[in-house]
Order: C-alpha cells, then sequence, then structure tokens
C-alpha cells in the first residue's frame, strides 16, 4: 500500500510539473511575439525580441513582469507606446496621423507610373512634317555642303 501511495503522489508530482511548463511556454512564446511587434528604442531598426541592447532586456523584463500580471496583449503595447509613443509599434494603427506613413508608398509609386507615361508618350509623338520652304531651304543646303567637299 505505501509503494502504491508513494507511486501514486510522484504521478501527481509529474502531472503538476507537465502541466505547469506548458503555460510557462505559452507565456514564454507570447512574450517573444509581443517583443517582435516592438521596435527598441536604442536600436530603432530592429525588434524587442532580437535586440541585445540593454534596454531592450529591460523592455523584454516590463513584457513579461505585465503578462504575469494577467494583463493582455493590447494592454502591454499601449502601455508601451504611452511610454514611448507609437513609433514604439512596428505595425503602426491607421489613424490620421499616421495615413502618410501608410499611404506615402503607394502616392510615389503611382506618381512614378503618371511620369513614366507621360515620359513615354513624348517619345512616342510622330516628327513633325517639314512645309514645302523648308525642304526647299534643306536642299539648297544640301547642294552648298557638296559643292563645298568637292576639291
Amino acid at each position: 500500500m505505501k509503494i502504491r501511495t508513494v507511486w501514486s503522489a510522484g504521478l501527481l508530482l509529474v502531472a503538476l510539473g507537465v502541466h505547469a511548463n506548458p503555460s510557462t511556454e505559452q507565456l514564454q512564446a507570447r512574450e517573444m511575439a509581443l517583443a517582435a511587434q516592438l521596435r527598441c528604442v536604442v536600436c530603432q531598426n530592429q525588434a524587442v525580441a532580437e535586440s541585445h541592447a540593454p534596454m531592450a532586456a529591460d523592455m523584454r523584463r516590463e513584457i513579461r513582469a505585465q503578462m504575469e500580471q494577467g494583463r493582455s496583449d493590447a494592454e502591454v503595447v499601449a502601455f508601451f507606446e504611452q511610454r514611448y509613443g507609437a513609433f514604439v509599434r512596428y505595425n503602426p494603427p491607421w489613424k490620421p496621423s499616421t495615413w502618410l506613413l501608410w499611404g506615402g508608398p503607394f502616392v510615389v509609386v503611382i506618381a512614378g507610373l503618371l511620369l513614366l507615361r507621360r515620359t513615354l508618350r513624348r517619345r512616342q509623338t510622330p516628327p513633325s512634317t517639314l512645309s514645302a520652304a523648308q525642304r526647299q531651304q534643306v536642299q539648297t543646303w544640301l547642294h552648298q555642303s557638296d559643292g563645298k567637299e568637292q576639291p
């Protein structure tokens, strides 16, 4: 009976340990996914998840602490956005202050295509025809140059 009790207690501890690991792993995966969405305020071109700056490590610790307090991803992002501004987000929200950021590349591409179209149309215009007086003048210049070139 004693062996059975010890065996059951051991299985219970293993089961609790296995159950605790997924939540830790899920929390860590959620932390890294959220850290990948935030920009390091020191590096500025790296995500918090991939930056080795001390500030990025502090930001990761803050993400972890807030997640352990039960805050949602949106609440954590809002905390960092309030603290560091909208720049901290890699994907800024669609609002009037970011319309140029989102629409700017499309405007530039459309303007470039319109400029290319206009340039190509100008190249394809047929050469203007010469009037009879202009042809006569060209013939005169050609005969004059023919006479000068002969020795």
